[in-house]
């Protein structure tokens, strides 16, 4: 072999290695966010902003985190993670529920990295180390909304003792699937509506899709031509709230809020930050991260959002005064005294909490304490599980 040929060959080697030294040598970054939609869905954005606003306030730069949009709820999103984790990324965190299975896999092939999940519900079965699951008791938040709400019905068509009218007592809910985290979710708002206005009824549409602009529009069009008087949402766009603002009708959203229209009320959001601090916290001090992490009012994890032009004079101080009272505990959104199952009083109830795949119900989640009766959400896993069908609420199928 030539001199000038064996330069060559040793060259090509060279680059070979130094290829591979790089691609596999990692610590490219410290965290990453994988996102089910972009920005324009307003449930991934409230994910990608906090991420952003909690790297920060870590003293990372954009160079130590990625963010990723778009990873549909299959093999890409463990594709993405498993890509991440190749790169000598810390913690990586993915925000839809169907991502998953996808994450406990790559958790289970990369077991120096640690892999967080919104939403979900088998962290605390599967027992891995390097894999959590996060969420917020937001049916706090929902119930708050329902409060401002029931308020608003009063204004608009309450009478001089301020009750209304069975037929200006129904309103209308926009949900995405008929999953326990919707039903818990429209559940605590009707009854922090009911808190207000006794005798309302609601309506459920569901638009069997998480994010969906069209027909999270025409399933609010749909129920407002049914009479329903005012409209609430668990749906990731502003299609509800623009068919309110069309129909002058008013509107609670969620996660997004929408100061500039006048039919708009109010909105519930979980904020991420304390979670996503939390995380990095414990990945840059190698501190264990908790198997469930559940936010609340009190750690800041719950919001609403300022009341908006819509809402009725009064509804802040009314708010501030609930608020209050969940945060001290002597207020159970899910008090068994305040609803009905088939008109009876719920007293015992078995949820699927350890949730195996098999869709069967095992744990009692009925608690009484301090002479309350309540359905116990959010405190045995992160993820809701309530999925209780209470009287008052109609569930509408699509045609």
């Amino acid at each position: 072999m030539s001199k000038k040929i064996l330069s060559l060959v040793l060259a090509l080697v060279m680059l070979v290695g130094a290829t591979f030294t790089l691609s596999s040598c990692g610590d490219e970054g410290t965290a990453a966010l994988i996102c089910l939609h972009g920005d324009s869905s307003t449930y991934d954005k409230n994910f990608i902003d906090a991420f952003k606003q909690a790297c920060a306030n870590k003293g990372l730069t954009e160079e130590d985190y990625t963010i990723i949009t778009d990873i549909p709820e299959g093999q890409e999103c463990y594709d993405k993670a498993a890509d991440f984790a190749d790169r000598g990324y810390d913690v990586i965190f993915a925000d839809s529920f169907g991502h998953e299975s996808f994450m406990i896999q790559a958790a289970k092939e990369f077991p120096d990295v640690q892999f967080c999940h919104a939403t979900g519900t088998k962290a605390h079965t599967e027992n891995l180390p390097n894999f959590q699951n996060a969420f917020a008791s937001i049916y706090q938040g929902r119930y708050l909304a329902g409060v401002a709400a029931g308020l608003k019905l009063v204004e608009l068509h309450g009478d001089a003792e301020g009750k209304v009218s069975d037929e200006n007592a129904k309103i209308g809910y926009v949900g995405a699937f008929p999953y326990a985290e919707v039903i818990s979710g429209y559940t605590s708002f009707y009854l922090g509506v009911k808190s207000i206005v006794e005798n309302v009824t609601m309506e459920v549409r569901f638009t069997n899709s998480w994010y969906d602009e069209t027909a999270e529009k025409t399933t609010a069009e749909a129920l407002i031509q049914a009479g329903c008087k005012l409209i609430s949402q668990h749906a990731d766009s502003m299609g509800a709230p623009t068919a309110c603002e069309n129909a002058g009708i008013p509107n609670v959203a969620y996660n997004g809020a929408t100061p500039k229209e006048n039919t708009f009320v109010i909105a519930s959001r979980i904020n991420w930050v304390p979670y996503f601090e939390y995380m990095l916290d414990c990945v840059l001090n190698d501190k264990d991260i908790d198997t469930d992490w559940t936010g609340t009012l009190l750690n800041n994890a719950v919001e609403i959002t300022a009341v908006g032009k819509a809402a009725a004079p009064g509804t802040q101080e009314k708010l501030d005064e609930v608020t209050a009272k969940l945060k001290d505990g002597s207020l159970k959104v899910f008090d068994c005294s305040k609803f009905t199952v088939d008109g009876k009083a719920l007293t015992t109830y078995l949820a699927d909490v350890d949730d195996m795949g098999d869709f069967k119900p095992e744990t009692e989640v009925i608690k009484t304490e301090n002479g309350v009766t309540f359905f116990d959400e959010s405190a045995l896993r992160s993820a809701p599980y309530f999925d209780v069908k209470i009287d008052g609420i109609t569930i509408v199928e699509k045609k």
